[in-house]
């Protein structure tokens, strides 16, 4: 790869990357089908990412007609990599077996390993014979939504897709690596004014807080809500915040400590929960929810806006907190969910949710045009990337490691072929007309 990367950096043209050798392997990160039962018996808080991830030369696949040869010049850390890493809920390499039944091309998924990650910014190599829209040398970020666009059910809304996947997490070939093949219309335009990192930790979390509260699929949020955002200086949570805020509504962020309750202050939301200083304690046992703490959470959040329940509610935490979220939501309110990394199995009253008229509302990631409307706001600076901190690829079960217990604000990078960050910057006068303090505002001080 050391030459695609002297071109890159030399900026050759078009013509000249899309003449280059596309070499036989690629340094990727990657867990093995071995490995599977290495964690049996284990809690899964002291699963540890980093002794399952590999780093190591990979075979390049074949190209499909609809897919590119990606330069991946970085990537970053999204919760999916670590479930991938501790095989839980369960082993990925059940979704590649899956996948590997569709077609002849398919087939190449099922493998010994699966190359994770579901992000990536980088460059066009070669483009399939089916590919229109993209050539060699362009510079692009990827958005995680595959679909096999030769399905009715993916023509309306393409989550619906009977043969949805998550790049990175139940297909091969993701963005922690190298190189990477990717769909055509996973491709969408890198923004000009971002490095190479900044650039490649938005897609997923960015696409998701967008379909979650703006997308008609979504909340669909209206200037004037409020909005409960858990974890909001979290991967997703930081972008509901700057969507709200961007939307003419009130976020609400609920945070766990005063250097998070800072960063939301940094982006303008006022309104912040310090749940560990509150000391909210949901769960009396692990059978049993308390509705006093239910009551006393619904009591701070109406402190914090002006006497009323919100609107909407941001939910991800899943177990922990949907209970709370169901009860916190006002009368005719909305709950959208798209995950549940505390636990996967929720409980509510369900007293407080029918005879309130609530919503409850499931997303999962963006459709193109969701993801592609999302991305437009990061290129034209209205909304603002997430990182905190960057990785070398050799430490990506570490950065793993820190998103798994929770120790890392905003979205961890990962350099792929970039040497080193702050690379990739094109246009540093619009970089310089955004503000280099709004465009790191997650960063620390």
């Amino acid at each position: 790869m050391k030459h695609i990367l002297e071109a890159i950096q030399a900026g050759a043209s078009g013509d000249a990357i899309g003449n280059l050798a596309i070499p036989d392997s690629y340094r990727a990160a990657f867990v093995r089908r071995d490995d599977v039962a290495m964690f049996e018996g284990i809690d899964s808080w002291d699963k540890d990412p980093s002794k399952s991830i590999h780093v190591d030369d990979v075979a390049t696949p074949e190209l499909a007609p609809d897919e590119v040869y990606l330069a991946v010049m970085a990537s970053s850390i999204n919760f999916n990599t670590v479930w991938t890493s501790i095989f839980e809920p369960l082993p990925t390499f059940g979704f590649l077996d899956r996948l590997a039944r569709e077609s002849e091309w398919a087939q190449r998924h099922a493998l010994p390993y699966h190359v994770v990650g579901s992000d990536a910014s980088g460059v066009v190599l070669q483009v399939g014979s089916a590919v229109r829209n993209w050539k060699p040398g362009d510079r692009v970020t990827v958005h995680c939504n595959h679909v096999d666009d030769q399905d009715p059910s993916a023509h309306d809304d393409s989550m619906m897709a009977a043969n949805q996947r998550i790049w990175g997490f139940e297909t091969n070939f993701g963005g922690l690596a190298d190189l990477s093949i990717v769909k055509a219309n996973q491709l969408m335009p890198k923004p000009t004014h971002l490095t190479w990192e900044e650039s490649a930790v938005n897609a997923l979390c960015n696409s998701t807080s967008y379909r979650m509260l703006v997308g008609e699929h979504g909340a669909r949020m209206k200037q004037g809500d409020s909005v409960l955002i858990w974890g909001a200086t979290g991967g997703i949570g930081g972008y509901a915040v700057q969507y709200v805020l961007n939307g003419g509504g009130t976020p609400i962020g609920v945070v766990s400590s005063p250097e998070r309750a800072e960063i939301l202050h940094r982006l303008g939301c006022d309104a912040v929960i310090d749940r560990r200083a509150e000391g909210y304690q949901f769960w009396s046992d692990e059978h049993t929810q308390d509705e006093s703490e239910w009551r006393r959470f619904g009591k701070k959040i109406r402190e914090l806006n002006n006497g009323e329940d919100v609107d909407i509610v941001f939910e991800h935490p899943g177990r922990s907190t949907m209970g709370a979220s169901v009860f916190a939501a006002k009368r005719g309110g909305t709950v959208v969910t798209c995950a549940a990394t505390s636990g996967y199995m929720v409980e509510f009253d369900n007293r407080h949710f029918w005879m309130k008229l609530k919503k409850l509302l499931s997303s999962h990631f963006a459709n193109y045009a969701e993801a592609y409307a999302a991305n437009k706001l990061i290129y034209d600076g209205r909304i603002q990337p997430l990182l905190t901190d960057t990785y070398t690829l050799e430490q990506v079960g570490e950065a793993a490691r820190a998103v798994h217990h929770n120790e890392a604000e905003g979205k961890l990078g990962v350099l792929c072929l970039a040497p080193e960050p702050g690379l990739g910057i094109d246009d540093p006068d619009k970089r310089a007309a955004i503000g280099e303090d709004t465009i790191t505002a997650f960063r620390a001080r």
